[in-house]
């Protein structure tokens, strides 16, 4: 995966300048192009994508207007599919951000018992998928939950109640199989460099049943180290559980990260996504919405990593 995180986008396009810069549109070489056609022009592969449960609620993440709601990620899983990129998506399991240091319930499950929450998640998440199954659009992996490691559904799924935690993860993972068991699932937890804490975790919810196919990990210097603290811990994970785990969250560092991920023994570094890099501040695009040199970075991890004999640079390899 050379993979990125755009939710943003309909924002951007929508003129919401804080998203993106001072325009609403993306030019390369002096042509108006599509984001998500740019994107795969330039060696990406996969597109991840964050849905809440009622972002239009008066507390969620836009209100009245929904953004990254069902309706606005199957509209733009339609676009991703149509460029032939991979497909990642991101259960937030919340009406706004989840992440270590929230992950509140929605407002609709917020007075469900342990029970029926935990049916509630089972039941969204086959209802989501069977939508996207509809339109033909069906993920290429799941994650149950962004950024897991305090737990989801606060305050049931607090990781100090780690039997219900695990009970709600197995919901997720259930409620994906009913759909398609084939779809890979991940579980991501905002440890880049955190070894202890991210086996902690992972010990614990094996232990008790939680199943799935990918660690994924966050990765943001500020709070998860240096690049050694990173290739360490990937090296001692992949050991360790003989998973396969992806940088599905990261926005320095960017050809350190896919070297040290893809350098993993035996194959077991499936990649990255930088996340939300169509804002002109990730130096890839300038105000105007042009592709700056800073892209060539993804050309030449795309050549290098992605690539095969025969293939162009843009073939996605989900």
């Amino acid at each position: 995966m050379i993979g990125a995180d755009i939710s943003f986008l309909p924002q951007i396009e929508s003129g919401a300048s804080r998203f993106g810069g001072a325009t609403s549109e993306f030019r390369d070489g002096g042509q108006k192009v599509d984001a998500i056609v740019m994107l795969k022009h330039h060696g990406f592969n996969y597109i991840r994508l964050r849905v809440f449960v009622n972002p239009e609620n008066p507390k969620g993440y836009a209100p009245k207007v929904g953004y990254c709601g069902l309706d606005s990620t199957l509209s733009m899983a339609r676009r991703v599919k149509a460029a032939g990129l991979g497909l990642l998506l991101d259960f937030h399991y919340s009406d706004y951000w989840a992440d270590p240091q929230q992950q509140n319930k929605p407002l609709a499950w917020a007075t469900l018992p342990y029970a029926a929450l935990r049916d509630t998640v089972r039941s969204y998440t086959s209802s989501v998928l069977n939508a996207m199954k509809r339109q033909g659009t069906l993920p290429d992996m799941v994650q149950i939950g962004n950024e897991v490691n305090h737990g989801i559904l606060w305050p049931e799924g607090h990781i100090g109640n780690l039997d219900q935690l695990a009970g709600l993860l197995r919901a997720g993972v259930e409620g994906t199989a009913a759909v398609d068991p084939r779809i890979p699932v991940m579980m991501h937890i905002a440890l880049g460099g955190q070894n202890a804490e991210a086996s902690f975790w992972l010990d614990n919810m094996l232990a008790r049943g939680v199943t799935f196919d990918i660690i994924g990990l966050s990765y943001y210097p500020r709070w998860h180290g240096t690049l050694e603290d990173l290739n360490a811990n990937l090296r001692d994970l992949t050991s360790r559980y003989h998973k396969p785990v992806n940088v599905v969250e990261y926005s320095d560092f960017r050809r350190a990260v896919h070297e040290i991920v893809f350098a993993l023994p035996s194959g077991l570094g499936t990649g990255a996504a930088i996340w939300e890099p169509l804002g002109w501040r990730s130096g890839l695009f300038d105000q105007k919405g042009n592709v700056t040199g800073g892209m060539q970075v993804y050309d030449s991890l795309h050549a290098e990593f992605i690539a095969r004999p025969g293939e162009g640079k843009a073939t996605p390899r989900p």
